[in-house]
């Protein structure tokens, strides 16, 4: 049975919204929970391993699933987050390597070696498409691909976006290498960027290009996801980054309300999936 398990993420959550108030821990689950979230990402840039250890009570009290993204800046040291995350049942580990080589030969084993480790802990990992990692460029994370068959994604579009300073409308050939991008994605994340911005207001109508635009891509990738996955769980994270990730105005307040555009994303990731078939 296929299921579409829809997480947001505890670095989106401090603060959830432009009023930069940050929830205590048990408050941020309960309100997750109750939004209908499967699970909350623990961000080990954005915080610790001491607060994943914190927060961890607090997902178990209210039947979400922790997912951890580690950012190992070692390569041996990782095999230490694949034990936690383990521990901690996550899915999978979403990985932004911070062990940056210049070129492709240099990188290679690195990722190889970390494939091996979590063969030998048994936690799959995912490379995160993410800027200043591992997989920064776009043409560098396809040439691995193409050396590495094992090697898996965990499409964040929005930093390839930026990266690349993709033109609107996208030609052929780009729009093609995004498609690569996505046949090699086992989970998907949910931002809306343009070729300058990071994170752009949902509802603002200069800004409805690009959402339909992203509205495409996660369609694509999630039929490609069920026409690849006879069952299992897809993961799509909602992670709307508050300041400066988020646009700010002159006052320093956030210009729209962040926890309302993760419903909203949550929302059209939903339909898009019962629109494809459902779960099952």
């Amino acid at each position: 049975m296929r299921q579409l398990k829809v997480y947001t993420s505890l670095w989106a959550m401090q603060p959830h919204d432009q009023t930069g108030v940050k929830l205590p821990f048990d408050q941020v689950a309960e309100m997750v929970a109750e939004a209908g979230y499967d699970g909350l990402a623990i961000d080990l840039g954005a915080s610790d391993v001491a607060t994943a250890h914190r927060v961890r009570p607090h997902l178990e009290a209210n039947g979400l699933t922790p997912l951890i993204v580690a950012f190992p800046k070692e390569v041996e040291g990782f095999r230490d987050t694949l034990e936690m995350a383990k521990d901690f049942g996550s899915p999978f580990v979403d990985v932004i390597g911070q062990v940056m080589p210049l070129s492709i030969p240099e990188m290679e084993p690195i990722i190889r070696r970390w494939i091996e480790m979590s063969n030998r802990v048994g936690v799959p990992i995912q490379f995160e498409t993410h800027r200043n990692c591992i997989t920064n460029d776009l043409f560098v994370t396809l040439q691995l691909l193409d050396l590495i068959p094992d090697m898996r994604v965990c499409a964040d579009l929005s930093h390839y976006v930026v990266d690349r300073e993709f033109w609107f409308p996208l030609s052929e050939g780009d729009l093609g290498l995004i498609s690569r991008i996505l046949k090699r994605s086992d989970s998907f994340q949910g931002r809306v960027a343009s070729r300058q911005q990071i994170q752009l207001q949902l509802d603002f109508p200069q800004h409805q290009k690009w959402v339909e635009l992203f509205k495409g891509w996660w369609r694509e990738g999630l039929a490609d996801w069920r026409f690849r996955n006879p069952s299992g769980d897809c993961i799509f994270l909602c992670e709307l980054g508050p300041p400066e990730y988020a646009m700010t105005g002159p006052d320093s307040m956030e210009m729209s309300n962040r926890w309302e555009e993760a419903l909203q994303i949550k929302q059209w990731v939903t339909d898009i999936w019962e629109e494809l078939g459902g779960d099952g």
